[in-house]
């Protein structure tokens, strides 16, 4: 919940003195209350502050007093969000805003304006409410790459690898519960990029199976896709399956992502049988296929060069239109 202050209210007052034959209204106006401001930071990665704060209060306006003294505005209230967050109005479902750059803001509820005095001889008023809303937040994760695959595809091996990321790492599914960022620094000035970990997308997550939802989201804002498959089938899948089922998620949850640019890397490729299976996935998919290993290293800067290669070419086209 989030609510404005409330304005002062105005105040009835009359200077009485004995050289004045009729005492004069000197009541002044009271003071507007503070604003409730979303802001974009980009020091801020999660949204797990707000499961234990969930009410915010502006400031109220100070009363008039006499002399014609306004009251003090309200300070507004400025709560800071992560940049990719979504602010809904949950009564109405509208989007409120959404925060895609660092230091952008938003003003959710507006104070409430302090009410009038009796100067002049008007009659004093009281202050007005400040807004209140209910309010729900989403995060979507900003980043240039987004990793792709299916559980213990390899996808936390191949971030912790290629940037900063340390995702935790094991020989199990659903080692990754939450999206994780990381850069990707090629060497140079600019050549660096910002790729997310996508946690295990599965059969039905389009119908938030898997807490698909929580995951697919953050699919949306990124520029390309790194789709990594388990070419070797060491959970017993087949790798030309495991494709296309995920292609078949990304167009049942939101059909657009399915048009969205995508280089696929066939992992694992430092496993037995793992060669002979990349050429009958490559027959089978018939798409470019960047064989990597996560374990080695092998055909990494292959991979990398290929994703900035794709990149640029998005940013050009973009500064084209």
């Amino acid at each position: 919940m989030v609510q404005a202050g409330s304005g002062g209210n105005g105040c009835s007052s009359f200077f009485k003195d004995r050289r004045i034959r009729y005492p004069k209204a000197d009541g002044g106006n009271g003071g507007n209350g503070g604003d409730v401001i979303f802001q974009a930071d980009e020091s801020l990665q999660t949204l797990l502050d707000f499961q234990y704060r969930q009410h915010f209060l502006a400031d109220k306006g100070s009363h008039g007093s006499g002399n014609e003294k306004q009251g003090a505005e309200g300070g507004s209230l400025v709560v800071l969000v992560p940049v990719g967050t979504v602010v809904r109005d949950v009564a109405t479902g509208l989007l409120v805003r959404d925060l895609t750059e660092h230091g952008q803001r938003v003003i959710v509820c507006r104070g409430g304006r302090g009410g009038r005095g009796n100067t002049r001889w008007h009659q004093a008023t009281p202050g007005q409410p400040g807004e209140e809303k209910h309010v729900l937040l989403e995060l979507k994760l900003i980043a240039d790459v987004g990793i792709v695959g299916l559980p213990n595809a390899g996808k936390s091996s191949l971030i912790n690898r290629i940037s900063n990321a340390k995702s935790r790492t094991a020989d199990f599914p659903f080692t990754t519960l939450s999206p994780v960022l990381g850069v990707v620094d090629l060497g140079g000035s600019g050549r660096r990029f910002v790729a997310v970990d996508i946690p295990g997308i599965i059969e039905g997550a389009h119908e938030g199976r898997g807490l698909g939802h929580e995951f697919l989201r953050h699919v949306e804002r990124t520029k390309l896709l790194v789709h990594l498959v388990d070419v070797a089938g060491v959970e017993g899948r087949d790798p030309v399956q495991d494709y296309q089922v995920l292609n078949r998620e990304l167009q049942r949850y939101h059909a657009p992502l399915s048009r969205k640019p995508q280089i696929i890397a066939a992992n694992k490729l430092d496993l037995t049988g793992a060669r002979e299976s990349v050429a009958r996935f490559k027959s089978r998919v018939g798409e470019s296929v960047w064989p990597i290993s996560c374990a080695t290293g092998e055909g990494i800067p292959e991979l990398l060069l290929a994703i900035e290669a794709h990149l640029l070419q998005a940013r050009t086209q973009a500064a084209s239109a």
